[in-house]
């Protein structure tokens, strides 16, 4: 902790009061759209016991307690009819949340202070006078500048939030007066937040240099005729005694009838029982791991013999039972034998750095080396460094990769397969694992294949909680079962004994039974079994099989593009530079800002804490103005093309395969579209200069063709299956061009008068309302007033009244039930529409109008994968599904199937599911994407 911040050191007992009603509401307002999978708002909650364990466990009080305002009128009040009249009511959102944080203070084991017709203030202000008198030094944990007036040479003022501590100096430098002059100036100046009124006229500049000359709030008064200002004399005069009442309410009471109790007050040990069991049911994964339970122990770690350090593998953890070593051919049989009556169990599949995927059970990339889409599909099994197999009552650990000197030995591959293959495609046996994909990954890489009935509790935790974006297997186990599993802080390696694998490999496998078990009532309760079983699940497989194939890419290609790409920026710097008439970085937020505001002297549009700003909602909005930034909007866009794309792709390509192989993602965005990475290819441009050829670069191997499969309107479509909007069904039912549709109404003209420009509004129009767009947003994407903008939006809701009803009934559901579905009963919780905030609501409700949109489409193109890659098994084809872009499929097929796929593909899109409007696909067929794309 720096010197500002560091409130320890005294050689006194140290007495932290915490300002508890005053916290509350700032990390209520602090930190937005935290809720639990049950919709229960935990922001305050969250942001109050971060604070709580921040002074706990940086500051080790002696002695500390928390101070809360009763409920009921105070004093102030009875003195004062208008105290803190005109302060809103608490946020029903916040108010859900008080029981709990009075809970989290209990788990803590601090006492809590309330006090009758009080407030939390007073007791503080109390209780630092007693302390001190005790010889104490007293720390006031609050945010609230009234607290400055309690400040003296042993009583400090710590800020958690800022993480500053304020001395008298501190207020010395802020207002020129002594501490506890401070009540003074607020006398004068009053608060509006408490509704003191002060004196009218005076604000804090005023009062400061009035305190500053007289001292006091009564001196000034007996000094009246001094002052020059006639207005503000009389103003003074007239106001006396409210200034008088004014400094009485804001004074902080120090001779409440509360008594510092210095054994209730001392610091001891949480109720850490407690505190897990509240964590968990509020869900506070990343909090748990904060939390020593006194069930698992937090002691000196146990090394491993030798030299070498493995992390929390090494610390001695609890054991789900003893883990079964099977390390021959004859122990690998008995294993078999054993699972063999099993109905369920679970799988873990460990790799190492170089191995073909990411451990199956660790839910962590960093735990076992690289995802296996970028590796060649072989059938070395010399990459896994073991296999972990759990049933209700046994857990079994198969080393395979551990080569030290002691090392256990390992079945043989022949005996490997000939006994693990029949268990693992046992369609009587229930595999369960926790990030499948990368389990078939590792599977297929060894010979072998996981068939029949799976489950994939990190799939199972996404859908019931689609707004975490941690689903890994620690966070989970810890948030739904109170599990603390070691955290793999290394890369395995060969060297790591096989004593300490099996113990960790078996407590995650175990763990993962355990999910099961907590989380298939839950998905069944919240209607989600369908979805799970139906179409995520199946989908796995078809997934993984789409990672490990990859594309085929022309790296040439790329590499002469990246050339000229290249020349082309160098040129563009020389002509920026020359509009600016000096040289400067590019590159510089800094240098750029100064050359638009101070060269150029175009007014700034936004400040941020290091200058202005030069984001891209600026710069559009200058590039009106002038043309520079006009220019370096498109010298930026053409540079993130070249480092994220042109220049990146060719170093993924995989040099076994001589293919690209991304990562197909289920569990990251909330709709349930999928998502890619490493690389991302969602976000290549489709039209522009660059884009196009860029996507030339993604081509077919030599005798087979690309095939681009694209949804026509799917996200239109679905609007009118949800909304029944008579017009918008009928047009597409008639085969109308649906932009072409609404242009005739939102510009009141023929069809043959209207242009391509008009089209393209009304195509921004149409997909606006699915993203709940505002007049303010279609303004600027248009570049129109918006008035103009909001008539766009009326005249299309006057046409498609459906879609007005539609999205009215939606929001109000939203609201009543805490959620969104889509058609196959998707849920995604949606706790921005219980804020107060009105920005914050508003994100809300354009979540809640486009998810059930979005999300079925998701939905849609998931079941249509799946039916595919079936049907291009059971029919032998060659073909195969690549990727999965937005709405489109891309295959890569053999030159005589093209037209076959073409059928195929188009009759299981199409006919996916009955919508009250036809389904359409686009479907084209070229030697790269760019040309196949229809």
């Amino acid at each position: 902790m720096s010197a500002q911040t560091d409130v320890k050191g005294a050689e006194r007992p140290r007495l932290f009061l915490i300002d508890g009603h005053s916290y509350i509401y700032r990390a209520y307002f602090a930190i937005r759209n935290l809720s639990t999978s049950k919709g229960l708002p935990t922001n305050a909650i969250y942001g109050f016991t971060t604070m709580l364990l921040k002074i706990v466990r940086d500051q080790q009080p002696d002695y500390l307690a928390v101070a809360f305002d009763a409920k009921g009128p105070t004093l102030r009040h009875a003195e004062y009819r208008e105290y803190k009249a005109q302060r809103a009511e608490m946020p029903d959102p916040l108010r859900q949340q008080i029981p709990y944080i009075h809970r989290v203070v209990e788990a803590f084991r601090i006492p809590a202070l309330l006090q009758e017709g009080f407030e939390a203030d007073d007791l503080i202000g109390t209780l630092a006078r007693q302390a001190e008198e005790a010889g104490l030094d007293v720390t006031i944990v609050s945010g609230d500048k009234d607290m400055f007036q309690l400040i003296t040479p042993r009583t400090c003022v710590y800020d958690t939030m800022k993480d500053k501590v304020y001395r008298t100096p501190d207020v010395q430098e802020r207002f020129g007066v002594e501490p506890d002059r401070v009540v003074e100036i607020m006398g004068l100046m009053g608060d509006s937040i408490d509704n003191i009124p002060g004196v009218p006229g005076i604000g804090e500049k005023t009062a400061v240099d009035l305190i500053r000359r007289f001292g006091s709030i009564e001196n000034l008064l007996a000094r009246l005729e001094e002052l020059e200002k006639p207005k503000l004399r009389e103003n003074l005069r007239a106001f006396a005694e409210q200034a008088r009442m004014s400094h009485h309410l804001a004074q902080i009471k120090r001779d409440c009838p509360v008594e510092l109790n210095l054994d209730r007050f001392q610091r001891t040990e949480p109720d850490t029982d407690a505190m897990t069991r509240l964590f968990l049911e509020l869900e506070f994964g990343s909090l748990l791991k904060r939390v020593e339970s006194p069930a698992r122990p937090a002691g000196p770690p146990r090394r491993a013999s030798g030299p070498a350090d493995f992390g929390e593998l090494s610390r001695a953890a609890s054991k789900p039972g003893r883990v079964e070593i099977t390390d021959s051919d004859e122990s690998l049989r008995e294993m078999t034998r054993a699972l063999a009556s099993a109905k369920t169990i679970g799988l873990g599949f460990w790799t190492l750095p170089n191995g073909p995927a990411r451990p199956s059970l660790s839910g962590r990339q960093a735990a076992g080396g690289s995802s296996g889409a970028n590796h060649a599909p072989g059938r070395d099994r010399s990459a896994i460094l073991g296999i972990s197999l759990a049933a209700s009552d046994r857990v079994f650990y198969i080393p395979l990769g551990h080569h030290y000197l002691g090392a256990p030995a390992a079945p043989s591959s022949r005996t490997l397969l000939e006994q693990l293959q029949p268990l693992l495609s046992d369609a009587s046996i229930r595999k369960v694992g926790h990030d499948l994909k990368a389990a078939l990954l590792t599977c297929h890489q060894s010979g072998l294949s996981i068939e029949g009935p799976t489950a994939d509790t990190m799939i199972a935790s996404y859908l019931l909680n689609p707004n975490r974006r941690d689903h890994s297997l620690e966070t989970v186990a810890m948030d739904r079962l109170g599990l603390r599993l070691p955290e793999l802080t290394s890369p395995l390696a060969p060297e790591i004994p096989v004593e300490l694998m099996a113990s960790a490999a078996g407590e995650r496998v175990s763990a993962v039974l355990q999910l099961d078990s907590s989380l298939r009532p839950l998905l069944h309760e919240q209607g989600l079994d369908r979805l799970f079983d139906e179409i995520e699940m199946p989908l796995v497989p078809v997934l993984a099989e789409m990672e490990e194939v990859g594309i085929k890419l022309d790296v040439d290609q790329l590499s002469a593009l990246s050339m000229e790409l290249e020349t082309q920026l160098s040129v563009m710097v020389k002509r920026i530079q020359a509009l600016a008439g000096t040289v400067f970085n590019l590159n510089s937020p800094k240098q750029l800002a100064e050359i638009l505001f101070d060269r150029l002297g175009l007014k700034p549009i936004k400040k941020t804490k290091t200058g202005y700003s030069t984001n891209e909602e600026v710069l559009q909005q200058l590039a009106l103005q002038h043309e520079l930034p006009a220019e370096i909007l498109n010298y930026r866009q053409l540079t993130k093309l070249k480092s994220t794309y042109i220049d990146a792709l060719p170093r993924l390509v995989n040099p076994e395969t001589q293919r690209l192989h991304t990562s197909l993602n289920q569990t990251v965005a909330a709709t349930g579209r999928l998502s890619s990475s490493e690389p991302n290819l969602q976000n290549i441009p489709v039209k522009g200069e660059w884009g196009p050829r860029i996507r030339r670069a993604f081509i077919a191997e030599k005798g087979c063709r690309l095939l681009s499969a694209d949804y026509n309107q799917v996200e239109l479509r679905i609007l009118a299956h949800l909304s029944e909007d008579p017009n918008l069904l009928s047009a597409f039912q008639r085969g109308e061009d649906i932009h072409t549709t609404t242009a005739v109404q939102i510009f009141e003209l023929a069809p043959n008068q209207i242009t391509s420009e008009m089209r393209r509004t009304a195509k921004t129009v149409n997909f606006g309302i699915i993203y709940g767009i505002s007049p303010y947003g279609l303004s600027t994407t248009l570049g129109v007033s918006q008035s103009e903008a909001k008539q766009y939006i009326d005249r299309y809701l006057d046409l498609y009244s459906g879609v007005r009803r539609f999205i009215e009934k939606t929001i109000a559901e939203a609201k009543e039930r805490g959620y969104v579905t889509t058609i196959f009963s998707r849920r995604r919780p949606i706790p921005e529409l219980a804020s107060d905030t009105p920005a914050v609501r508003g994100l809300g409700e354009r979540t809640a109008i486009n998810t059930p949109i979005q999300g079925s489409a998701a939905d849609l193109i998931k079941l249509a994968m799946i039916r595919i890659a079936k049907r291009l098994k059971t029919e032998g084809r060659r073909s195969r599904m690549l990727l999965q872009i937005h709405d489109e499929l891309i295959f890569e097929v053999p030159e005589k199937e093209s037209e076959a796929i073409k059928g195929l593909v188009r009759n299981e899109m199409e006919g996916v599911m009955p919508l009250a409007v036809p389904l359409k696909v686009d479907i084209g067929i070229g030697t790269n994407w760019n040309e196949a794309h229809p």
